[in-house]
């Protein structure tokens, strides 16, 4: 299992923890307004593979918005799953973005997207087999050992059982986190598009779930599509947050107490008002889970 390293003394404010209140992702059309404005965001998070250069636009804002608030990174390119391991480049650029900005949180996909030295455009599922928990173990631990730094996991949202599983996903993403020491970045949007779309239970899902594993929560919205063969819920993050899935969060609050969450909107970006609406949203259920835990000690 991976062990942290701690941070030297004169460094431990760097990384400016992030705060069990809402965040935002962050947003280059965004930029000005947070600047401009001051808004009273928690924190911000953003996808490290839009960074991986050395300057440019996207930099000058991030620093000054760093500068002003805690970030997180949401990677979509470690690969984890991938047979051929995580590169080892890449692994290095993120390494150095992150010495850079110093974020609190570092996460990718229970997933995989590359193979033969190619990275494909999409977080491909996996078969849940204890084959497949080994190899994750492997490349969890390289990329936390190159990082020099834990990570978290994301639940991933499906459309398909994979042939030959062996056990379910809950019980695969929880022994993941368990040997090799990372976190699980809870995706409540994501239990309930594959619980929807393969008719299990999310409320089973969220109650097996460990308390101590989870570090981070992700909100978002997702697109109804009506088949021949019945509803499919699809993950597009493209509208405000279902009253389903807020329900689900506040029954995972009430069991895992305050969590840094986030509100995902990745596809048609509404104005900046529209996603603190919606974070502010969030923090009223975290205000209230806050608020009763104080009350009974």
């Amino acid at each position: 299992m991976f062990q942290p390293r701690h941070l030297p003394a004169d460094h431990e404010g760097a990384y400016s923890p992030v705060p069990a209140r809402a965040g935002i992702g962050l947003k280059p059309k965004h930029f000005t307004g947070i600047l401009e404005n001051e808004p009273s965001a928690s924190w911000f998070e953003v996808h490290p593979e839009n960074y991986l250069v050395a300057g440019g636009p996207m930099h000058h804002y991030l620093t000054r918005i760093r500068a002003d608030y805690p970030l997180s990174f949401h990677s979509v390119g470690m690969s984890l799953g991938s047979a051929e391991g995580p590169d080892p480049f890449h692994i290095q650029r993120l390494k150095n973005l992150c010495e850079r900005y110093q974020p609190a949180l570092v996460s990718d996909h229970l997933s995989w997207s590359r193979w033969n030295h190619t990275f494909l455009n999409d977080l491909l599922p996996l078969p849940y087999t204890r084959a497949a928990l080994q190899l994750l173990l492997a490349n969890v631990d390289k990329v936390q050992n190159l990082l020099g730094r834990s990570i978290a996991i994301e639940n991933p949202s499906t459309y398909l059982a994979l042939a030959g599983s062996e056990m379910d996903e809950c019980d695969f993403l929880v022994e993941l986190a368990r040997q090799s020491g990372a976190s699980i970045l809870l995706d409540i949007n994501n239990i309930h598009v594959s619980a929807t779309n393969h008719g299990w239970s999310s409320l089973d899902y969220l109650q097996r779930i460990p308390v101590h594993l989870v570090s981070e929560i992700h909100l978002a919205g997702h697109k109804v599509e009506e088949t021949a063969a019945g509803t499919l819920l699809i993950d597009d993050h493209g509208s405000q947050v279902c009253p389903q899935v807020w329900a689900l969060y506040e029954q995972a609050l009430a069991r895992l107490g305050p969590r840094p969450t986030l509100i995902e909107w990745d596809t048609d970006v509404p104005e900046l008002s529209v996603l603190y609406s919606e974070a502010a949203k969030a923090d009223g259920f975290l205000l209230d889970v806050d608020i009763r835990e104080r009350q009974h000690g």
